[in-house]
């Protein structure tokens, strides 16, 4: 009998945000998710590999409120992108957007490149490439 689950890929990922409105434009626009679905009051977006769940902080929370990957919960989210390409590509789609970023970033002992940014409630995205030498 084991005694361990051995999970598959992530299915889906819910979040929660201060501005359900502006999150959905963020990840409409600058990450190309779609609008599949609306459960009142939370909306499934998904890129086709990936469904996102989004949903207002209850009751609403105050328009500045920001997350911080230093209390218990999520730390950060990372999509996967083909290449190294794709990671010098999202720079020109940030900066299009007015998205601020970092400078990508090689991890060498793990095999991955990232590049790391932050949605409107300031929760860390990165998207990660695999390490090209």
């Amino acid at each position: 009998m084991a005694h361990a689950l051995t999970p598959g890929a992530v299915h889906h990922i819910a979040l929660t945000v201060a501005d359900l409105d502006r999150a959905i434009q963020f990840y409409t626009t600058v990450l190309d998710f779609q609008l599949i679905a609306e459960f009142e009051p939370k909306r499934i977006l998904s890129n086709g590999t990936l469904m996102l769940g989004i949903g207002p902080a209850q009751p609403a929370g105050p328009a500045d409120a920001r997350f911080d990957e230093k209390r218990v919960g999520l730390d950060h989210l990372s999509f996967g992108v083909p290449s190294r390409d794709d990671l010098l590509r999202a720079i020109e789609v940030l900066d299009h957007h007015g998205v601020p970023h970092g400078e990508i970033t090689d991890l060498a002992p793990f095999g991955i490149s990232i590049l790391a940014f932050r949605d409107p409630d300031n929760i860390q995205l990165e998207l990660t490439a695999p390490y090209q030498a």
